[in-house]
């Protein structure tokens, strides 16, 4: 068989497919729960790859991909085609191409320390050029082209999967992840910009929280006072969990399937519910614990409650920065259209609810892993590479940089006062308002929702699905004279951290939540832990 590897290397986790390019059909799917990188959050990856080196990056990157194609059972020396798609600084690491130019976004900034832009056009090498892949000399690697250098393919893939180009309508689509890139069309003129959610929708900085994958609560609903659970199953397809009481944690009626988990679907689904019938009243979970109890012990905190608000209230504040940007009302948003994992495994309705769905809109369309989609298609054909290059070029786009916006500053404020301080909808309204930017009204009563695809990846092969949970991925350095306090593992909130009696430490990366943590850094009495000095190492 003629081999080809189609992968979505995204901010939450990878996804990958072999594909039999003979007949273009997908053999086998895996996916990972992480990013092999340090951190959960695009910010936390640049941060990893500026200050520890883009060469240490690079490896974790290269690495995660080689026990992915292992796991495929795809040999690197056998393969003939190898795709990738993903955001503009994911798709560098994994290429080594410097990425100063999208950590910076002033153009002064850029210009003290010489920053020179990186072009990120579409091209096709060999594989072998990727370090790490030095065996792979029969292999072609196909990437996609970025719209600007800080609008990449992911936000290209959104754009034309979801018709933005052909339609004439005033559109918003959002992928709901981490980063959570947007994309509004208005008067012939594209919007881009990326709202950097955090993690919270892909599940995690979720106590119980986890990527969507077999075995997790992907929705909720009440039954009564009860809670009824819904969960995935083997294959990816939503299955009646138990019913619980919310209160007590009380099984009222067991079935089948277990939970591990709750996806960010989950979360959006629970708080809905939670709000609808008074289980929640912003800030705060109305029990006497302050915790809402799902099944198989899984638990949702007040302190979840905080992180899910925060990246609820980026993706309104980001639709409505959009809208400020092209001069328009979110009254006038009536279609949108959802991709990514959470965006298709999100009850469309609960989401318009809480407000991750303009208010207005009257039709939702759901469609899925746009990114691993076009990864797949340009594997299969160098022609569609090359259109969606000159898409890329011909698109009239304007980028609104949200880190240096006034208006997502105002909006995003706002946003967090109503989600963690209890301030009242009707005040929210009030102070969009004194501030001129984009009111939100009501929730519309009508609203169409079009489900394209049942899973965000629609088709996993005859071999089915693989899980990797453990990306394999690690930093590691010898500490000389090591006292073996072990002050270093007892402070890692995630348990990523070992150290050997040789004073040889071991950092599971997918684990670490790197920048914004660095306990074990601060922890050393002797000050011997430096982050500089840590290497990648295999499994």
């Amino acid at each position: 068989m003629r081999t080809g590897v189609a992968i979505d290397l995204g901010t939450s986790g990878f996804r990958a497919q072999k594909i039999d390019l003979e007949t273009g059909d997908i053999k086998k799917t895996v996916i990972t729960l992480r990013n092999p990188l340090p951190g959960a959050n695009v910010m936390d990856h640049l941060d990893f790859a500026i200050h520890y080196g883009l060469d240490k990056a690079h490896g974790l990157s290269a690495t995660a991909v080689k026990n992915i194609l292992t796991e495929l059972g795809v040999n690197p020396a056998e393969m003939e085609k190898f795709s990738i798609c993903g955001n503009p600084i994911q798709l560098s690491i994994f290429q080594g191409i410097p990425i100063e130019d999208l950590a910076y976004a002033g153009e002064r900034k850029k210009q003290k320390y010489h920053i020179e832009e990186q072009n990120r056009d579409a091209r096709i090498i060999s594989m072998a050029e990727i370090e790490g892949f030095e065996e792979a000399t029969n292999c072609k690697l196909f990437v996609p082209p970025a719209i600007k250098h800080e609008v990449g393919a992911d936000a290209l893939a959104l754009i034309v999967k979801a018709g933005m180009i052909e339609s004439n309508d005033i559109a918003i689509a959002t992928d709901y992840g981490t980063n959570a890139e947007m994309a509004l069309k208005a008067n012939g003129i594209i919007y881009t910009g990326s709202a950097a959610a955090g993690p919270a929708l892909e599940g995690q900085e979720i106590e119980y929280g986890s990527i969507a994958s077999p075995h997790t609560i992907c929705d909720v609903e009440f039954e009564g006072e009860n809670l009824r659970c819904y969960v995935l199953d083997r294959d990816m397809k939503t299955t009646m969990g138990d019913l619980v009481n919310p209160k007590t944690g009380e099984v009222v009626e067991k079935r089948e399937i277990t939970a591990k988990g709750i996806t960010g679907t989950g979360v959006i689904a629970l708080i809905e519910a939670g709000m609808r019938n008074k289980l929640i009243v912003l800030p705060k979970i109305q029990t006497s614990e302050g915790i809402i109890h799902l099944q198989n012990g899984i638990k949702f905190t007040n302190k979840d409650l905080i992180a899910a608000g925060r990246a609820i209230g980026a993706i309104r504040a980001g639709h409505i920065t959009l809208c400020a940007a092209a001069g328009i009302e979110m009254e006038d948003l009536r279609v949108a259209h959802m991709s990514g994992a959470a965006g298709t495994y999100m009850d469309a309705a609960k989401a318009h609810q809480v407000g991750m769905i303009p208010y207005n809109a009257s039709y939702v369309s759901q469609i899925g892993n746009t990114s691993l989609i076009v990864a797949r298609e340009i594997l299969l054909s160098e022609d569609r590479l090359w259109e969606l290059q000159a898409i890329a070029k011909e698109i009239l786009g304007t980028h609104v940089m949200f880190a240096t916006s006034e208006a997502f500053k105002e909006a995003y404020l706002l946003e967090l006062a109503y989600w963690n301080e209890g301030m009242a909808f009707k005040m929210l309204q009030k102070f969009l308002k004194k501030k001129k930017l984009p009111m939100i009204g009501e929730p519309s009563l009508i609203l169409k929702i079009d489900r394209k695809v049942e899973r965000d990846i629609p088709e996993l092969g005859e071999e089915g699905l693989e899980v990797l949970e453990k990306v394999g991925t690690y930093l590691t350095m010898v500490i000389e004279d090591c006292e073996g306090c072990h002050k270093c593992v007892k402070v890692c909130p995630n348990g990523a951290l070992r150290v050997e009696e040789n004073g040889t430490v071991k950092i599971r990366t997918d684990l670490c939540d790197g920048a914004n943590c660095q306990r074990c850094l601060h922890a050393c009495p002797d000050d011997r832990f430096k982050w500089e000095n840590l290497k990648v190492a295999g499994i």
